[in-house]
């Protein structure tokens, strides 16, 4: 962890306590970007461990590859637990991928906005997907993905109200640049 995101966060009032709790937490782009992607799509609006139990029989079966992907039998993917809509929208990511080459060096130079941009359009991929991909797979350093409910949870349990998406997205900015790590306190806040 960046000594200086952990000395902004350690140094809130809010996020200081999760700090002290669980220690410096790690923002860093993924080696596989496709697959990774994939596993966003899987959580969207299912529960963690519905997501989990689907997400080890994909990677059990398939080689989780654009190419795979489009190669597989759509039957199958829903076989293993996949929605109708879910097959789609991983088919729809990986025909993105195979016809735009997505790798690191295509989205280095673009802004965590044009990113958000390029990959909403691709068919059931919203904004929740899309900051995610941020998160997870580019290792962005300052995504605030208000739209999950887990974030959501964290940020009125630590700052103990109730707060509405843009007070939320307010109060957020307070750990700009390192939003990021501040969301991967705030998942921990409501782990238990």
């Amino acid at each position: 962890m960046d000594p200086e995101a952990r000395e902004v966060l350690a140094g809130d009032p809010d996020l200081g306590p999760l700090v002290d709790a669980h220690g410096p937490v790690e923002v860093a782009a993924a080696d596989q970007l496709f697959p990774r992607f994939v596993v966003s799509i899987l959580r969207q609006q299912v529960s963690m461990d519905a997501a989990a139990a689907i997400r080890e029989r994909l990677f059990e079966r398939f080689e989780v590859t654009p190419r795979s992907m489009l190669a597989a039998d759509p039957e199958m993917l829903r076989n293993i637990g996949l929605s109708a809509a879910k097959v789609e929208y991983v088919r729809a990511a990986a025909e993105r991928f195979e016809t735009r080459d997505y790798d690191h060096t295509y989205f280095a130079d673009k802004s965590d906005e044009a990113v958000m941009a390029e990959l909403t359009g691709i068919h059931g991929v919203g904004p929740w997907t899309a900051k995610m991909f941020l998160l997870f797979c580019l290792g962005r350093p300052d995504v605030f993905p208000v739209e999950d409910l887990g974030i959501r949870k964290g940020i009125q349990e630590v700052v103990g109200s109730e707060l509405t998406r843009a007070e939320m997205r307010a109060h957020a900015e307070q750990w700009a640049p390192y939003r990021s790590h501040a969301s991967l306190y705030l998942w921990r806040a409501t782990d238990g």
